[in-house]
């Protein structure tokens, strides 16, 4: 890049040039490692993509309301958890709607995270570009990142709106005013596509809504999947080397190029994980396992129940998982890897203790961290009932 004719370090550089102009619009949008307002720009885009997406209707609120309260009264009986402790306020919602409230609350998950990686991102750019070769290299990537990790997250977020029924299809912890979303769209396409009693489908997805947010309220949830989270990050090293050969081969000309790049599993970056990497990992897909096996298991149950149309529901969820092969948020967001198998292991590990015992005991997990199954412990059960019960 000797003799480029502008000097990027100077931020009137680009002034005249309109693109470049709309561009320091959006990196003037958001700051911090992640630019969420590129985010939530491109998950909108991405989650309706030509879809319809009526805005819902007040039948819409009353029904999901009446859903709602019906499984919080069941999820409460049958598990015998401690229900929250505030009332969350059922919201009905388009996929734009959801997109923008997930790019709020999933925050405090990805900041530290995209903090890590666009250091090494840097990092590796850095390497590539000589330094009195191009001046203002470092200025322009210190930009560069939060764009590149914006337009990831926000091609997550649009994916996931594209089919997500309720706020905990992305199922973690957080923080924040307590509400319950609906994707009225995705649910009535489901509905239609299934020939689904549309009264039992959204008790089903009331359940699995009112379930996770039991789990989750429990007083010492939130911290511990911060934690867990964070301590992973903390050390995690990426394959330097790898993020060079993808930026070196990036066509930064080629739209395309970049959108398949944020689309593929890996995105940018390949995580290097050493033992002690893998011993965290393994605690966050332990508690993943537990939180949302625990979940497809009180929905089966009281499902099965409740509702004379559960078979062909839980027969079209079975496929409509199918479609997806592992958890986008993890895996191409944080680097952790959340295969479906993970999930199934965790079910799996909630019908056998029950067998064994039955919904107290099983239950218990969610009394404290200590109480929760490691890895080992989901694929054995019994190990965790030598531990615990």
């Amino acid at each position: 890049m000797a003799g480029f004719p502008i000097d990027p370090s100077d931020p009137n550089a680009f002034a005249d040039t309109p693109l470049f102009r709309e561009l320091q619009k959006v990196l003037a949008s958001s700051s911090g490692p992640v630019n969420w307002e590129l985010a939530r720009q491109i998950g909108i885009a991405g989650a309706q993509d030509g879809r319809e997406d009526p805005t819902p209707t007040d039948q819409d609120r009353h029904s999901l309301e009446e859903a709602v309260r019906v499984a919080e009264l069941q999820v409460a009986r049958f598990t015998g958890l401690e229900p929250p402790t505030d009332i969350a306020r059922v919201t009905p919602v388009r996929r734009a709607e959801w997109v923008t409230a997930n790019t709020e609350a999933l925050r405090e998950v990805l900041e530290p995270a995209a903090a890590r990686i666009a250091s090494a991102l840097e990092g590796a750019a850095g390497a590539s570009i000589p330094a009195d070769a191009f001046p203002g290299a470092g200025a322009m990537l210190s930009q560069l990142s939060p764009l590149l990790l914006g337009a990831q997250t926000g091609g997550v977020l649009g994916e996931l709106g594209q089919r997500a029924f309720g706020q905990y299809d992305i199922a973690v912890p957080r923080s924040g005013q307590a509400q319950q979303l609906f994707v009225i769209a995705n649910i009535e396409a489901f509905e239609k596509d299934w020939s689904i009693p549309p009264a039992e489908f959204r008790t089903a997805v009331a359940i699995h809504e009112v379930v996770h947010r039991f789990e989750f309220s429990q007083p010492w949830v939130h911290a511990r999947f911060l934690e867990l989270i964070r301590d992973f990050i903390s050390t995690l090293e990426f394959d330097a080397e790898a993020m060079r050969t993808k930026i070196e081969g990036l066509d930064a000309a080629n739209p395309d190029a970049l959108q398949s790049l944020m689309d593929s599993e890996e995105g940018l970056f390949g995580t290097v994980l050493d033992d002690e990497q893998k011993i965290k990992l393994g605690r966050i897909q332990a508690f993943m396992a537990a939180a949302e096996g625990y979940g497809d298991h009180v929905v089966q149950a009281l499902g099965s129940d409740l509702l004379p149309a559960y078979p062909m529901i839980a027969e079209a969820m079975r496929r409509h998982r199918e479609t997806a092969s592992g958890d986008a948020l993890f895996e191409r967001l944080l680097g952790v890897d959340m295969k479906r198998e993970i999930y199934e292991q965790g079910l799996a590990f909630c019908e056998r203790v029950v067998d064994l015992t039955g919904e107290a005991t099983l239950a218990r997990m969610w009394d404290s961290p200590e109480a929760m199954p490691s890895l080992p412990e989901i694929e054995e059960p019994r190990l965790w009932l030598a531990r615990t019960a």
